[in-house]
Parts: structure tokens; sequence; C-alpha cells
């Protein structure tokens, strides 16, 4: 049955790229997204939210 479907790929290439070429195109773009996502996280907006964290600790008294 391996064979078959070995055969079958070579055959249609076309097939076997929308089988195994397309899920493996999504998983790669998931990722890049997932790694631009984490790198703006940290590196845009963790530092703007310690800046103001700090800012408000600083020039605003705990009282008020």
């Amino acid at each position: 049955m391996i064979t078959a479907f070995l055969r079958l790929f070579a055959l249609r290439p076309l097939l076997s790229l929308a089988v195994f070429g397309i899920p493996v195109l999504i998983l790669i773009a998931v990722g890049l997204l997932t790694v631009m996502v984490l790198k703006l996280l940290v590196f845009v907006v963790l530092p703007i939210a310690l800046i103001v964290w700090v800012a408000r600790k600083m020039f605003w008294p705990a009282g008020d």
C-alpha cells in the first residue's frame, strides 16, 4: 500500500504538494508569526510597560 501511495505521488506531483506541501508551509508560517509576536512582546510591549510602571512608582505616591 505504501508503494501504491509513492507511485501515486510520483505520477501526480501536484497532489503530493497539496498533501505534504501546504501543511508544511502553514507550519512554517505559524512558526514565523509566533516568533514575530514574541519578539514584539519582549522588545516593545514589555519595555513600555516597565517604563510606565517605574514612572508611576517614582512620580505618583502610593497614597494618591
